[in-house]
């Protein structure tokens, strides 16, 4: 009888780029070590970290925390908060191991596990082992732009990118391992710069598109990097879904200024204009910072009147929280903390009008879908703007892109029926 494989957990907080970190540790690790989702199922558990706002690190330290309570032998705790400070994670508790390097993290764990070591491109990838349909594929690490808000640079580091011959031989083993849809994902992935020649983000989707995976998705981008070379490539690439997300974090030139973000929010404005005309139907997601520091209830309202302009199909609405060693941190006119959750709270309820406006819009419409789960009959997939569609399952399986018409909406996803499959 073979001996049962050491069991690991992964707990992941933070952005895709975490994520994608995370799901290329599992698959170096497959074949070595049972990877599992419930930290109170391992002896070891890595905790991948986010350190973009103070809430992000308190998060983080509960995260590591949690699973000593739940029995861990060991907590080898990674990203980002690792590499801000590592010695105050290790002072939680002596069974913490920190290991900011992302390239050494794989060797790190099994080493404690007690398996071999080895390459991270020396296991198959498993996407559905993993429950993804959709796979990150990291292109793109750290970010030389310094908004006044953001530790993210001192975290991870200048803007360095994966060679383009690495992203598509990624690319091909996860669609030979059955992945529909990959997720192009960095920090700043619209400054990807292919260290072995002068190739951007619009050359490397060209080069991913020639590959047998059939659906392209981009995590973010920022609006000064949609230029009309991006543009184009987008609107001639069928495998890219219709959906970007793009990061405003205030609809006020004034709190643009102050965040350092380079563009007024008329510069957005022409930026997500020219978008939309370049990819019709194009479903545009953004976040939106509320109560930066020195923002007036006039800063905030002409914020919300913007958004609400732009006609995005909805907020991913965040708390200005200060992150130490920040510009922005140290500032003495800090919003009062009853203000800030009474802005965010305005902006999610200006997020579920604009959702419920979109996915009205969309009833009676064709859409592409991944199905993502298949259980009891019915089943549940995502989207090309990435909104959840329920489905009859009928001969449906995971993996599985289908064409469907939208029914009707709950006001948060769809209901569908499918037209074809492929």
């Amino acid at each position: 009888m073979a001996a049962e494989l050491p069991r690991i957990a992964l707990r992941t907080l933070g952005c895709k780029v975490n994520r994608a970190e995370s799901e290329a540790l599992a698959e170096t690790l497959a074949g070595r070590c049972t990877v599992v989702m419930d930290t109170d199922e391992a002896a070891i558990v890595v905790v991948n970290t986010c350190t973009v706002t103070g809430e992000a690190d308190a998060k983080a330290r509960k995260a590591v925390r949690h699973a000593l309570a739940a029995g861990a032998a060991v907590v080898v705790v990674t990203g980002c908060l690792a590499a801000i400070d590592p010695q105050g994670l290790r002072d939680i508790d002596p069974r913490v191991v920190v290991e900011a390097d992302r390239d050494a993290l794989p060797d790190r764990v099994a080493e404690l596990v007690g398996v071999e070591a080895g390459s991270r491109t020396s296991a198959a990838p498993r996407p559905a082992t993993l429950g993804r349909t959709r796979v990150m594929v990291k292109v793109q690490d750290g970010c030389d732009h310094r908004c006044s808000y953001c530790i993210v640079p001192d975290a991870r580091g200048s803007a360095r990118s994966v060679p383009t011959a690495d992203v598509l031989e990624r690319v091909r083993v996860l669609a030979r391992a059955g992945a529909p849809e990959v997720v192009l994902t960095g920090v700043n992935i619209g400054r990807y710069d292919d260290p072995s020649g002068a190739r951007g983000l619009a050359s490397l989707i060209e080069e991913v598109a020639a590959t047998p995976v059939g659906r392209i998705r981009l995590s973010s981008i920022e609006p000064l990097d949609l230029d009309r070379r991006l543009l184009d490539v987008l609107a001639a690439t069928p495998q890219v879904v219709a959906h970007l997300h793009m990061p405003l974090q205030s609809g006020c030139d004034r709190t643009l200024t102050a965040m350092g973000r380079g563009y007024d929010a008329g510069g957005f404005a022409a930026a997500l204009g020219r978008a939309r005309k370049a990819l019709p139907g194009l479903s545009v997601t953004t976040d939106v910072i509320a109560g930066f520091p020195g923002e007036t209830d006039r800063d905030f309202a002409e914020s919300l009147a913007f958004v609400e302009s732009a006609g995005f199909t909805r907020l991913h609405v965040f708390r200005y929280s200060p992150r130490s060693g920040t510009p922005a941190a140290g500032r003495e006119d800090q919003v009062a903390p009853a203000v800030k959750a009474a802005r965010a709270e305005a902006l999610r309820a200006l997020s579920d009008r604009l959702l419920r406006a979109h996915t009205q819009a969309r009833i009676g419409t064709e859409m592409s879908v991944c199905v993502e789960r298949v259980a009891a009959g019915s089943a549940r997939g995502t989207a090309d703007d990435a909104l959840v569609v329920e489905l009859a399952a009928g001969s449906l399986r995971q993996g599985l892109v289908v064409r469907v018409r939208i029914d009707g909406t709950d006001g948060r996803g769809y209901r569908g029926t499918v037209l074809e499959s492929r």
